[in-house]
């Protein structure tokens, strides 16, 4: 700890900014403890900005972090002293989480919403368009069962997040236990913070509990945790995935992991539908549709079953037509699993409100200290486009633009050099354009994996890079989702989809399982282009997870 306030490495700013000074000693630590309640915005070399946001702050007190924690940590790290506003604004948003409790009733169908605080009802009586939700009782309003979702999406966008207590189905009962030693016959055990991620989310059983995301690492083992939690829970659960891949993994572990038998395991896709007490389904069979003005016809597996546990695998990136059923069906037990919180169509609120907030997570440079998952060095390689591409990119769109300079012929050289320096690991060379990623394979001599390659050749090809028959593959962006790809130690990133921070928590999993050797990312970015400005906005993901990125021009 700082004894010398001016040479603290916090600056906290009345408009709910945080200052981080980077080459302060106590920079780690500080970015360690802030992270709970502040997201990170901007990340150049010498001060990172943090924000302080109503959501942060509510998702940080469903982990339960009180204000008075919070304020201690910004007096403790903070330069400056603290500006009372910011005290305040703390104190008072957070005190809004549990104003508005829902309860169950009596009456069939029916919620009570219960709201203590008289003038926070009238505001919500005022509002026109939570007329049609809300009936006036005596404690506060009686709400719709099948309205349980929407009500709270509803009262969030106003500032209102809703503590919801209200008994959650218990589901049809399913016989569920671990197994002490897999099939291969390795002795499996579950690490702390996995048993301690399942506990927090289970809770006591009670109202309050059995909802709610975990933010965990790629590699440090998430599917464990959703395992642990079908063990405490012992109830019929639906997973739902990013792929086919992915759910061919998990039913994998669940055969390799569990005493569940292989009848009761069903695959719900576009190859096969069967519903089992344990069904693993993708999110693009149920976001099907024959067309934009048809419902969504696989939604109706969400009631095809007595399920009581529903897993959202990357929860990050959950689709929004999802979260309409997700609204409907609020009565069952929900987990979502994810590296990052973070999402694109910036839906964070939603996923706070219909899968339920942050119960539990760990820091990425915790879980590698403790040699959970590999440490990872960070580069991003910049180099010149080339010639006679320059006037091209000079007259192009700004989409154009970007996958000029995304396929710059100059990466394909660099890509050798770098698997020339790596020459005992095994490498995923990842890329975003189909074109570039066949003209790679050719050249680097390697099998190519996109979204059109059947399965069996995927798993083929995946399964000759594990057992070391084949040292380089290259990938699409298949590789951004549940892949298990548990050897790799180096990746090289030749071009991405416009600075995206979820796909760079994707692509940075993919090396940090771990293993004997260290691991290495590199981003390959075509300098003075559009490719720049978005790299900078990728970095803030390794930021915010406390990794340097180093910078090479060659």
């Amino acid at each position: 700890m700082q004894n010398n306030n001016q040479s603290k490495p916090l600056i906290v700013q009345g408009d709910s900014t945080l200052l981080l000074d980077v080459h302060n000693s106590g920079f780690e630590d500080a970015r360690t403890e802030i992270a709970p309640f502040a997201e990170l915005e901007k990340s150049p070399e010498h001060m990172h900005t943090y924000k302080i946001s109503p959501l942060s702050l509510w998702n940080a007190a469903s982990a339960g972090i009180t204000p008075d924690l919070i304020i201690e940590r910004l007096k403790r790290w903070s330069r400056f002293p603290v500006p009372e506003n910011i005290v305040f604004s703390i104190k008072d948003t957070i005190s809004k989480f549990g104003k508005l409790i829902l309860k169950e009733t009596e009456t069939d169908g029916k919620l009570l919403l219960i709201i203590e605080d008289k003038y926070i009802k009238a505001e919500i009586m005022a509002r026109k368009s939570l007329e049609k939700y809300l009936r006036p009782s005596e404690d506060g309003f009686l709400i719709n069962l099948v309205d349980r979702g929407t009500i709270k999406q509803e009262l969030l966008q106003l500032g209102y997040p809703v503590k919801d207590m209200a008994p959650l189905k218990e589901g049809a009962p399913l016989e569920v236990k671990l197994k002490k030693y897999t099939e291969n016959g390795a002795p499996f055990t579950i690490r702390d913070y996995q048993k301690e991620a399942a506990a927090t989310f289970c809770g006591d059983g009670g109202p309050g509990t059995g909802f709610g995301t975990i933010v965990l690492p790629c590699g440090a083992g998430k599917t464990i945790v959703g395992l642990k939690v079908m063990e405490i829970l012992k109830t019929n659960t639906l997973i739902l995935t990013t792929n086919v891949a992915a759910v061919h993994q998990w039913i994998d572990e669940i055969k390799d992991k569990t005493e569940i038998p292989p009848d009761d395991i069903g695959e719900y896709t576009g190859d096969k539908k069967n519903i089992k007490p344990v069904t693993v389904g993708t999110y693009q069979i149920l976001t099907w549709r024959p067309d934009k003005e048809s419902d969504f016809p696989h939604f109706s597996i969400f009631r095809k079953e007595n399920w009581g546990l529903i897993i959202y695998d990357e929860v990050h990136l959950l689709p929004a037509p999802v979260f309409r059923v997700t609204a409907e069906i609020q009565a069952l037990r929900r987990l979502g699993l994810t590296a990052t919180l973070i999402r694109e169509d910036g839906r964070e609120s939603d996923v706070f409100s219909l899968v339920g907030p942050k119960r539990y997570d760990v820091p990425w440079k915790e879980l590698e200290s403790k040699g959970w998952i590999a440490d990872a060095n960070c580069y991003e390689i910049r180099l010149d486009l080339k010639e006679n591409l320059r006037v091209e990119y000079a007259v192009a769109d700004k989409r154009k633009k970007f996958r000029i300079a995304s396929e710059n012929p100059s990466k394909i050289p660099i890509t050798k050099q770098i698997i020339e320096n790596h020459r005992e690991d095994p490498i995923l060379v990842i890329g975003q354009y189909i074109d570039q990623l066949k003209l790679l394979s050719k050249e680097l001599n390697a099998p190519l994996i996109t979204g059109k390659t059947p399965n069996p050749e995927r798993e083929r090809i995946f399964s000759d890079f594990k057992s070391g028959k084949s040292r380089v593959i290259v990938v699409s962006k298949v590789a951004n989702f549940a892949i298990d790809l548990p050897d790799a130690s180096v990746a090289v990133q030749v071009s991405g989809t416009f600075g995206s921070r979820q796909e760079e928590a994707q692509r940075l999993g993919r090396i940090l399982r771990p293993k004997e050797r260290n691991s290495y990312f590199y981003s390959l970015v075509t300098r003075y282009t559009t490719e720049e400005e978005f790299a900078l906005n990728r970095q803030k993901f390794l930021t915010e997870q406390g990794y340097k990125y180093h910078i090479e021009v060659w």
